[in-house]
């Protein structure tokens, strides 16, 4: 039996939230600050009971490291390497660092290997991601699964001054990990990088609750308290559903549609991005032939329940329709897994399914022209490193 931890992180995510939402579904505190004392973590880290928006949640207080220092990766390296932790906790914290290191390298236009971590590099952000692991251990996760992430707008204070929000680490690590993300109106960083590394390192999939039969369900709380929208991250564990034949009841989506007469190919195009990049399962264009023999579109999104009024949204004024049609079906998706490969220094995003590798296009299209080689010639390369990871 497969046990799965569903995040759902309506609210963005934080290293401590994921941290605390594990503890608050069951994880043992102890447990967990036994594999937290391997390493050298600061004294006092303490563990408590808040309410966010009338929920209640677990904090997580990680006292900050006094006079702290930035650390280079290869150093948060060997203190794993050193750390006399659970194997599989330390694979998967190395594989959160290691995702920072990659993302910060391309930021800064550096090598990997000679990455300086500011923030993510401090020992509250270590603690954060070993004990998340060590929490996930504890509760015999053997599957990480998310929903779309929430990101904030505005500005944020990094170590190198004002940054956009989200920030650019942020962006990077949901990019390469094909996250679906969306942006709320709220001028706060809902979303950090410690957060969003978790997320791309750890989970093998991006979508609506999987089905599962539920054992447990955590909130952990961010340290603010939001007006009218709790400062929390939900996860959901439980042991995964067996397949089910096509005819059992699918996954409930709504499909959203318009139809556009005086809309440029060029906007349709950037309408169908704009609503992927803002959750949406699916979207797509359909030639028409509308009243008095007028050639038309119709634009059809996909969407889980609970982002439709927000896609509804995007898309009449994306389109500039002043209305918009839909209905709840259902759906099948069958499982897969989503990973990177790297094609000749190139990382290249792909999807694992039954029998099948499915190559980004878009980073192919990258790769491509980065590499001076054929697309065609750089999928077939990405297929071919996907299959000796399998």
């Amino acid at each position: 039996m497969t046990t799965v931890a569903w995040f759902h992180p309506f609210s963005g995510i934080a290293g401590d939230m994921a941290l605390a939402s594990l503890l608050d579904a069951g994880a043992d505190r102890h447990a967990v600050l036994a594999a937290l004392g391997a390493l050298p973590a600061p004294e006092g880290i303490t563990v408590e009971a808040v309410q966010r928006c009338g929920i209640g949640a677990t904090r997580v207080i990680v006292p900050d490291e006094p006079d702290h220092h930035h650390r280079p990766y290869a150093s948060v390296r060997a203190l794993l390497d050193a750390a006399e932790l659970p194997e599989r906790v330390r694979q998967r914290a190395a594989a959160v660092f290691e995702r920072l290191a990659i993302v910060e390298g391309k930021i800064h236009g550096v090598e990997p290997d000679d990455v300086e971590f500011h923030e993510v590099g401090s020992l509250d952000a270590i603690v954060d991601v070993v004990g998340t692991c060590a929490a996930l251990e504890d509760l015999g996760i053997d599957e990480v699964r998310s929903a779309p992430v929430a990101v904030g707008t505005g500005t944020v204070r990094g170590s190198h001054g004002i940054l956009p929000n989200p920030a650019p680490a942020v962006v990077a690590l949901l990019a390469m990990a094909g996250a679906p993300s969306h942006g709320v109106d709220v001028p706060m960083e809902l979303t950090t990088p410690t957060g969003a590394a978790l997320l791309a390192a750890l989970a093998s999939g991006f979508g609506p609750m999987p089905a599962m039969t539920v054992h447990a369900v955590g909130y952990g709380a961010g340290t603010r308290d939001l007006d009218g929208r709790p400062n929390v991250v939900q996860v959901v564990i439980g042991t995964a559903a067996p397949a089910v034949p096509l005819a059992s009841p699918g996954q409930p989506v709504r499909l959203l549609e318009v139809n556009v007469d005086d809309t440029t190919g060029e906007v349709l195009a950037h309408t169908v991005n704009a609503l992927l990049a803002a959750g949406a399962h699916d979207a797509w264009v359909t030639p028409i032939v509308m009243k008095k023999g007028r050639p038309a579109f119709t634009v059809s999104v996909l969407a889980d329940p609970v982002l439709a009024p927000e896609l509804a949204a995007r898309l009449c004024a994306e389109t500039g329709s002043l209305g918009v049609r839909g209905r709840t079906i259902e759906r099948w998706p069958r499982a897969r897994e989503e990973g990177v490969v790297d094609v000749d220094g190139m990382l290249v995003r792909i999807k694992i399914g039954a029998g099948r590798v499915k190559v980004e296009h878009d980073d192919a299209v990258a790769a491509a022209r980065r590499l001076d080689l054929p697309l065609r010639e750089v999928m077939a390369r990405a297929e071919a490193a996907a299959d000796r990871t399998r």
